[in-house]
């Protein structure tokens, strides 16, 4: 079986284009309408669990399924099989992708306009689905302004500690009048306990690849509302690396299939030259631990927590906070260090006006970003 659940995993990720919400869908005709490993009620489950905990949303699904088919080792060879694919072309790139010369940067160009089409498509899609109250929609502008004003880590942080206690304050849903009676939540405390022992060590000082394990933990465990909010959240806390670099990376994710996680790979090489395959696995595993041991620890009580007004108004208002990161990460760096002149604006513009609208299978746009990069740079 966990042969299995590896080669359906791995078949997957080859083909799995179109980011987290197309992983979704690919997820959902594969496993529940075809191969029924689950039923509808409890894949919806799994995807709502996955929005509400810090992770890669569309990995944490897959590491879930694999579970419900495997137990652990079915989740692990799950998440092997859908990130594979994935990991070794990003790891290629980071190693070889400027022997191409002139052809690479054109493409990444391409890619660079392509990726803020895809990203204020998540934005707006975020805005509609996290940002339906005013109290939301005050989190979703103020969190934008914060963190384009303010753009260190720990304003990452604390913007998410206000937002979490803003919700609980003032919670989406009446109150029960007897809440604190209420069955309590059974929690798998081994895989929190691990999760939370892993994140205070990651802000100790204790060898060599410390700075490497700190980066790359704490974005996986700050990381709410899916692949895109990766690239602010990884830019902040890693001041080592350049703009230019978190890009390139950024814009490769978005043209290859499987996770959008995997950037960790391309940046982990980044990091170590000296032994790049060993930073590039360390940085992988690491931005995808937090996210799994959570959805480890709260996979059987999902249900129960849910139904906790507060906890559900914390939820709500980490997804309003995670628009603001979206947003501004959208102005900067996506904006300024790609936009140069008007005709990108008009390209942007309609290409965003064209997804929004006629709806295109996204490799199109993606072909077509490349194919208008390599024209200009063949002029």
């Amino acid at each position: 079986m966990l042969l299995v659940i590896f080669k359906q995993f791995f078949l997957l990720g080859c083909m799995s284009f179109g980011g987290p919400a197309a992983h979704l869908g690919y997820f959902k005709r594969h496993f529940v309408d075809n191969l029924k490993w689950l039923n509808s009620e409890r894949y919806a489950q799994l995807i709502s669990l996955s929005q509400a905990l810090p992770g890669p949303g569309s990995s944490q699904v897959s590491f879930a399924i694999g579970v419900e088919k495997g137990g652990l080792l079915g989740g692990l060879c799950a998440f092997i099989g859908f990130t594979l694919p994935s990991f070794l072309i990003m790891f290629f790139l980071a190693l070889s992708a400027h022997q191409f010369g002139n052809i690479y940067f054109a493409v990444i160009a391409g890619l660079k306009l392509f990726a803020i089409v895809i990203v204020a498509d998540a934005t707006y899609s975020m805005a509609v689905s996290f940002c339906k109250t005013h109290l939301l929609k005050l989190i979703a502008v103020l969190s934008t302004l914060s963190l384009i004003i303010f753009s260190q880590f720990s304003s990452q942080i604390f913007v998410l500690i206000i937002a979490a206690i803003i919700g609980w304050l003032y919670p989406q849903h009446k109150l029960p009048q007897h809440e604190n009676v209420s069955k309590p939540v059974k929690v798998s405390w081994l895989p929190f306990i691990i999760f939370a022992v892993l994140l205070i060590a990651s802000f100790l000082p204790f060898g060599e690849w410390s700075s490497l394990f700190a980066q790359f933990y704490q974005t996986g465990a700050m990381v709410f509302g899916g692949g895109h909010v990766v690239l602010p959240i990884l830019q902040a806390s890693i001041p080592s690396l350049e703009t230019e670099q978190f890009l390139s990376a950024y814009a490769s994710a978005q043209a290859i299939p499987g996770p959008m996680f995997t950037i960790a790979t391309y940046l982990g090489a980044e990091l170590t030259p000296h032994s790049p395959l060993l930073g590039a696995l360390i940085a992988t595993l690491l931005i995808f631990l937090p996210g799994f041991l959570l959805m480890l620890a709260f996979l059987k009580s999902w249900l129960q927590l849910a139904d906790k007004p507060r906890f559900a108004g914390s939820i709500a208002a980490l997804n309003a906070a995670v628009v603001g990161f979206l947003a501004a990460a959208l102005y900067s760096p996506i904006w300024l260090s790609t936009i140069n002149n008007i005709w990108q604006i008009v390209l942007v513009v309609t290409a965003f006006t064209w997804l929004r609208v006629a709806k295109p299978p996204i490799w199109w746009l993606l072909l077509g970003f490349i194919g208008i990069a390599l024209a200009v740079q063949s002029l």
